[in-house]
C-alpha cells in the first residue's frame, strides 16, 4: 500500500508517520480489504489539529474521514475511528461486492470544467449564453452498479456521484436529497 502523509504548514515527524502506517495496517487487516493508497493530511484549524484521511480500496471504493482535537495524535485517532466505523458499517456489502467482482472497477475518462460565476462578470459586458471556462481537468467516471454507487457516495461523503451503470453502460447519477434520502437519475436509453 502506498502512503502519502503530509502536513499543511506543520512538520510531521517520523514517529507520527510510523504510527499512521501501523494503525492503518491494523485497520485494513481487520476488515480484510486491499487498499491501494492512503492519503493523510494534517493541518491546524484555529486551536485544533485536524486530520483528513482518504483510503482508496482495490475494489474502486474510497473511504474518507476527518477528525480534530487539541493534540495531533488524538486528531488522527478520531479520524481513524470514523474510518473504522465506515468500514465496519459497510463490511458485509464490501465483501459481497468483492466476491462478485473478479476485476477491479473500471474507470472511463471525462473532462471536468470550472466555469466562471455570473456574479464575476461586469455589468458593461453583453450577456452571452457561453460560459467562461476558468479551468479544465480530467476526471474518472467509475463503472458501478447503483448499489455500489450509493455506497461509494456515502463512504466519500459526497453530495453527488456520476457513474457508468454496469448493467447498460449509460451514465447515471446518485445524489443526496434534502429530505435525507438518496435520489437516482437513470436516463432512458433510446
Amino acid at each position: 500500500m502506498r502512503y502519502q502523509i503530509s502536513g499543511k504548514q506543520i512538520d510531521i515527524g517520523d514517529a507520527l508517520q510510523t504510527h499512521v502506517k501501523a494503525e492503518f495496517g491494523e485497520l485494513v487487516e481487520k476488515y480484510q480489504q486491499r487498499p491501494t493508497e492512503a492519503v493523510v493530511v494534517f493541518s491546524r484549524d484555529a486551536h485544533n489539529m485536524v486530520c483528513e484521511a482518504t483510503l482508496h480500496l482495490s475494489t474502486g471504493l474510497t473511504a474518507q474521514a476527518r477528525g480534530q482535537s487539541g493534540e495531533i495524535y488524538a486528531a488522527f485517532e478520531s479520524c481513524r475511528e470514523k474510518l473504522d466505523k465506515q468500514l465496519r458499517r459497510y463490511k458485509r456489502r464490501l465483501k459481497d461486492h468483492h466476491r462478485e467482482r473478479t476485476t477491479p472497477v473500471e474507470f472511463g475518462g471525462a473532462s471536468s470544467y470550472v466555469l466562471a460565476s455570473s456574479d464575476d462578470e461586469s455589468a458593461d459586458e453583453p450577456d452571452t449564453l457561453q460560459p467562461i471556462i476558468i479551468a479544465e481537468m480530467e476526471t474518472k467516471i467509475p463503472s458501478l452498479s447503483a448499489g455500489e454507487a450509493v455506497m461509494q457516495m456515502e463512504l466519500a461523503h459526497a453530495p453527488v456521484l456520476v457513474f457508468r451503470n454496469e448493467r447498460h453502460g449509460g451514465l447515471n447519477v446518485v445524489y443526496r436529497r434534502d429530505d435525507g434520502n438518496v435520489g437516482w437519475v437513470d436516463p432512458q436509453q433510446q
